[in-house]
């Protein structure tokens, strides 16, 4: 049984936030994590400043299953199953050795799988104290009165025998990105704080919501009652990449990357349970992590109580919204999404004025059943003029414009989209400000000189006209045009 509980599934990082979810529910405010390289007789320890546990609650901890998952819990426990220590030690190593000390004693208690497949006697037993050679890993130095450290050896999936030292520094990063994007609200200070190290160094917090750069749009907070207690909900629309600098691009990219990164975050009093899942959600067909919804991040909290009905696994790694409220969470998701779109398709310029006014747009999307067509905006001031002066050439201008509409590349731009994951460069962008100026002016002229608009209602309708509602300080800069003789309009 025990060995098949080892292909659970479990990585190196799952792993060890499992055993750092029972320092937290130990009420724990620093964890050193240790990796000590010694080739096949490398170890890892976890050592913390909690409450401690006693000879009897050591042999419970212990125990396979040593919690009914149905019963109720304190709103702190990051536990359910009674599994989490054994199992997520047991699926990286072969020996786990938990030492703790409370009450000015200390309790030394071990597994070792080797010795129970042997199938000697007493191999079902739990072993009292360090295995002979692992005194120095487990008698470690404390300066706390209460604590537990739990030893890992014969770390037959962690070091494999091909292993190298290298292998196992990049083993130390991969984990170290996944604690610190876990245990983020704990570190940052916003919850229960915590510290945790490895081999000496702090470990700094990964924030996938970019909460603090000021590009960052964040929704209001929606609260669900539930029968089981209040779902959270907060959507986020991360800035284009234009809005970051590169160290900032990178570190938002997360663990696994920006297109992995984008969905749902579901957390339990605090932890991270899921990274980046669309939950199953969509009308239909299930959404897929696409290119275009890269910017989007939504938090939800869940209580403990919730584990049932959101279908928590052992290894805290899936969850699926309960069917009563999918509905509700779908809606939300489906403006953070748009939303995300848009910023991702816009290279992070406004849609809109503060105002509110609503951006006359060149392109029409039309949908029909038979799928979308775009059309050229008729009402743009910049067609619109063509065609009221074109003449005897209008209907040229008109089937010159039915061609366009009929041949946009649309395959090739949306598969060079996906390749190269940027969109095609639009709204003048890097461009110089001399050529935005010079189409810009001719459009002013003729809204001023030819249409008798004045100055400043010109600018107002050009700031509300792509792609010049993305060039504000030109439109401004605009000079007030006074109509000379023979250019004002007739009466």
């Amino acid at each position: 049984m025990i060995e098949a509980l080892r292909g659970l599934g479990y990585t190196s990082g799952t792993a060890l936030a499992d055993i750092i979810d029972n320092s937290i529910s130990a009420g724990a405010g620093v964890v050193d994590v240790t990796f000590g390289w010694a080739g096949q007789d490398s170890w890892v320890s976890v050592l913390d400043d909690g409450v401690g546990m006693d000879d009897a609650e050591l042999e419970s901890a212990m125990r396979l299953g040593d919690k009914n998952p149905i019963h109720d819990r304190e709103t702190t426990d990051l536990g359910r199953f009674g599994l989490g220590l054994k199992t997520a030690s047991f699926s990286q190593c072969r020996r786990l050795t938990v030492s703790s000390w409370k009450n000015a004693e200390e309790s030394v208690l071990r597994w070792d799988l080797d010795l129970l497949a042997a199938g000697d006697d007493g191999g079902w037993d739990l072993l009292e104290s360090a295995a002979p050679g692992s005194e120095t890993r487990v008698n470690v130095e404390r300066s706390t009165e209460t604590g537990t450290l739990v030893v890992w050896e014969i770390l037959d999936r962690l070091v494999p025998k091909s292993s190298t030292e290298q292998d196992f520094l990049e083993l130390i990063d991969r984990v170290e990105r996944h604690l610190a994007m876990v245990f983020h609200r704990y570190l940052d200070g916003s919850g229960q704080d915590l510290l945790i190290s490895i081999n000496g160094k702090r470990i700094a917090p990964w924030d996938p919501f970019l909460a603090s750069h000021p590009a960052t749009w964040t929704s209001p907070p929606v609260s669900i009652e539930t029968a089981y207690g209040v779902i959270r909900l907060q959507g986020h629309v991360l800035p284009h990449k234009d809005k970051l600098r590169a160290k900032e691009l990178e570190q938002a990219a997360g663990p696994d990357g920006w297109t992995a990164q984008q969905g749902f975050y579901v957390y339990r009093n605090q932890r991270l349970l899921l990274a980046g899942s669309w939950l199953g959600l969509g009308k239909g067909r299930s959404w897929t992590k696409e290119e275009s919804f890269r910017l989007a991040r939504i938090r939800l909290d869940i209580p403990n109580s919730a584990d049932a009905d959101w279908k928590i696994d052992i290894r805290k790694s899936t969850a699926r919204p309960p069917v009563a409220i999918r509905e509700r969470i779908a809606r939300l998701a489906e403006d953070i999404r748009d939303r995300a779109r848009k910023v991702f398709a816009h290279r992070g310029k406004p849609l809109r004025r503060t105002s509110g006014d609503e951006v006359g747009q060149a392109w029409l999307a039309e949908h029909f059943l038979g799928g979308i067509r775009y059309r050229v905006q008729r009402e743009h001031p910049a067609v619109k003029a063509v065609l009221e002066d074109a003449g005897d050439l209008s209907a040229q201008v008109v089937a010159m414009l039915r061609v366009l509409e009929e041949t946009i590349p649309v395959q090739r731009i949306w598969l060079d989209t996906a390749e190269a994951t940027e969109t095609p460069r639009t709204g003048f962008a890097d461009q110089p400000s001399e050529e935005v100026s010079g189409v810009l002016a001719v459009m002013y002229r003729n809204l001023v000189l030819r249409k008798g608009m004045s100055p400043s209602a010109a600018k107002r309708q050009l700031a509300l006209t792509e792609p010049f509602n993305l060039h504000l300080d030109l439109v401004e800069r605009l000079p007030d045009l006074v109509p000379e003789y023979g250019d004002s309009p007739s009466c």
